[in-house]
């Protein structure tokens, strides 16, 4: 049921994309859905910008071009999923790991469409780990910090990122102001970047329930 809510949110993503000829595309489950969609549609367009080697092989596989993001400059649209939406949809991202790069392309987007089904949709952020992308050689100093913010820090081991770099997943975190932690954590030294998209959060949530697709939006 799950992987035909995600079918429905992608699928509800395509009136979104109707005039790009150049896409900014995320990571998951749910984006493997909408990759999908885009098959019978890739004359449409000159590429893609990829957050992950996952999509990027995906893509490729459709015969869409992969684009650099220095070369192609500020994209109309971005479509990624999330692991947790909150009502003023910010995000919690990098389940998948590829959270830097995924914020890298949600920056550069005018904007950016999330989809996803109805169970990502929560009253407050935290109760999914949040991911931090760290330089290796951090790593212990980073979950110390962390441990002194009130964090459960567990490394995610045997997983490197397509940065090459490590995760370290951040439980027990009751995130009352997204924007204010999302800098906390950015500021300490050897965190590349975490998987709060609070100050670039979504303009659009499409979010898939067995009854309809909603449409949510600031």
């Amino acid at each position: 049921m799950q992987e035909n809510l995600k079918k429905q949110a992608a699928i509800a993503a395509l009136p979104y994309i109707k005039n790009c000829r150049i896409l900014g595309i995320g990571t998951g489950s749910t984006v493997n859905h909408f990759i999908d969609q885009l098959a019978p549609l890739k004359a449409q367009f000159e590429g893609a910008v990829s957050s992950s080697e996952t999509s990027t092989e995906k893509l490729l596989s459709l015969g869409i071009p992969i684009l650099d993001l220095n070369a192609v400059g500020t994209l109309d649209v971005y479509i990624d999923g999330a692991d947790e939406i909150n009502n003023n949809l910010q995000l919690v991202k990098g389940g998948g790991g590829a959270l830097t790069r995924e914020k890298i392309i949600a920056a550069a987007s005018r904007r950016f469409i999330c989809i996803a089904d109805q169970s990502k949709l929560v009253s407050r952020l935290g109760s999914f780990p949040l991911p931090l992308e760290v330089i290796p050689m951090a790593r212990s100093y980073v979950a110390r910090e962390v441990i002194a913010l009130g964090g459960r820090p567990v490394w995610r081991e045997n997983f490197i990122t397509d940065n090459g770099n490590i995760i370290l997943d951040i439980h027990g975190l009751d995130i009352l102001e997204p924007m204010k932690l999302e800098n906390t954590l950015n500021n300490i030294t050897g965190v590349v970047t975490n998987g709060l998209f609070a100050k670039r959060s979504a303009d659009t949530v499409l979010l898939a329930s067995e009854k309809s697709t909603q449409t949510l939006t600031l």
